[in-house]
């Protein structure tokens, strides 16, 4: 009888190869936005919104949208120091993978708790919905919400992670919210920032900090019109390509953002969230939101670099695992 290892392993296989079989072949384009055809593992009614329902006045965004996909249980055994938030899409299994097999292992570090999961909106092609059930069938690292998955949503993606965190990982010590395109320094981040020896801090955010204006030109993939926005200065921000607070921020932010007006950009909607809070995010020079050129002493500097491929993030995690005894 073959062994459960070897049954994950031809699952991933197989699900693999039709992702790319999928992906490759063309095909017409659809509007129809449609109930998947496999069934979902929906979350119970009483977890939309069980942690916040002392909260009597009418919501802005009341956020109601319902689990499509949950891992409801990840936090129960032992709460984690840290909750790896990432945002990804449907097609980019790739790169979900490659973050699995390297920084965001949850088993790289025997003395530190790490919970990764990535987060996603609905697809409004039904075949995607099912390879990423199928997914989440074999890895258990899905959550999925029921508003449609688009650029424009980003902002209801990263509170849709804020609520989990608030929701079923409330006694995590610290969250890091970022992109499938990013490569982490996960020792610099977790022994050097965060410290689990020292003292859990508290409305702690820090990231690389934007201090910017809103962009009015329409043909601007940062546009943000004036009856949206009409301040002519954003609050600091930091950017959404990789941000870390501590937990009991994710409460805080999501609950705030119920009474605050929804903004497209994510980075800078949790800027004004924050400054509704009276929270200030710390700069931090080792958050990248470009891409860098490989070389280990730089990357051991480093605790996020941008625009990094699959392929990259392999070569770059072998070669930076491989050569720790080596100095700068």
């Amino acid at each position: 009888m073959p062994s459960k290892v070897s049954c994950l392993y031809l699952l991933t296989v197989v699900c693999w190869a039709s992702a790319l079989w999928y992906l490759s072949v063309s095909r017409p384009s659809s509007s129809y936005v449609g109930q998947m055809a496999l069934p979902v593992r929906k979350a119970p009614k009483g977890n939309k919104n069980t942690t916040f329902s002392n909260i009597r006045t009418r919501s802005l965004n009341p956020h109601d949208f319902g689990y499509l996909i949950n891992e409801d249980k990840k936090c129960e055994a032992e709460p984690p120091f840290l909750v790896i938030l990432i945002s990804t899409t449907h097609k980019e299994f790739d790169a979900r993978q490659a973050i699995r097999e390297t920084w965001g292992d949850e088993s790289t570090f025997p003395d530190v708790r790490v919970v990764t999961l990535f987060l996603l909106g609905r697809s409004t092609d039904a075949v995607l919905n099912q390879m990423v059930e199928q997914e989440s069938q074999i890895f258990h690292d899905v959550v999925v919400e029921d508003f449609i998955d688009s650029y424009h949503n980003l902002t209801l993606k990263t509170l849709m992670g804020m609520r989990w965190v608030a929701t079923f990982c409330p006694k995590a010590q610290y969250v890091l919210k970022t992109d499938s395109d990013i490569f982490v320094n996960m020792e610099n981040l977790i022994y050097n920032l965060l410290k689990p020896t020292t003292k859990p801090r508290r409305r702690y955010f820090t990231g690389y900090v934007i201090n910017g204006g809103p962009i009015r030109d329409i043909r601007s993939k940062w546009y943000m019109p004036r009856d949206l926005y009409p301040d002519s200065k954003y609050p600091p921000f930091c950017s959404g390509t990789g941000y870390v607070f501590s937990a009991d921020v994710a409460e805080l932010i999501y609950k705030i953002s119920l009474h605050t007006r929804l903004l497209h950009l994510e980075d800078v909607y949790v800027g004004v969230c924050l400054r509704k809070l009276g929270i200030h995010p710390f700069q931090n020079s080792g958050f990248n939101h470009w891409k860098m050129a490989y070389s280990l002493c730089r990357y051991r500097r480093v605790v996020t670099v941008h625009q990094i491929s699959p392929e990259e993030m392999h070569r770059i995690w072998n070669d930076m695992t491989s050569k720790k005894h080596l100095k700068c």
